[in-house]
């Protein structure tokens, strides 16, 4: 989809939210567990979701669009960015490649800010 599509010409998609969701989570690679831990939430409510037997919550939806890779307006209405399924296996490790990345990234820089507010409570106990 270009930048300059409006999302209200396009042929939306006329499953229902629980059958896009269940389309997302399997185009991204997650299953129903990995899922439900990131969400924190069981598997059962997750299930739920995708059979239709409840939607999830609107503190729920921005973080599904965000860990299945899809607009909120593609979750919701059927328009908008939906999921890749074309992705094959290399281009799912090079998206956990980043994500890895990113990870041991993340782990130095907290790394870093524990050893200086170490240094600060050691500082801070020596005025005392």
């Amino acid at each position: 989809m270009s930048d300059t599509t409006n999302i209200y010409e396009e042929t939306p998609d006329l499953d229902t939210i629980g059958g896009r969701l269940s389309r997302a989570r399997e185009a991204s690679g997650l299953s129903v567990k990995e899922l439900a831990l990131r969400l924190g939430v069981k598997t059962a409510t997750i299930q739920a979701w995708e059979s239709d037997r409840s939607q999830p919550g609107s503190h729920r939806l921005t973080k599904l669009s965000g860990l299945l890779g899809v607009s909120l307006s593609w979750i919701l209405h059927g328009v908008g960015i939906a999921p890749s399924e074309e992705r094959d296996a290399s281009q799912r490790a090079d998206i956990v490649n980043a994500q890895l990345a990113r990870l041991v990234l993340l782990h130095a820089e907290t790394g870093q800010l524990i050893n200086r507010l170490q240094n600060d409570l050691d500082r801070l106990g020596a005025v005392r």
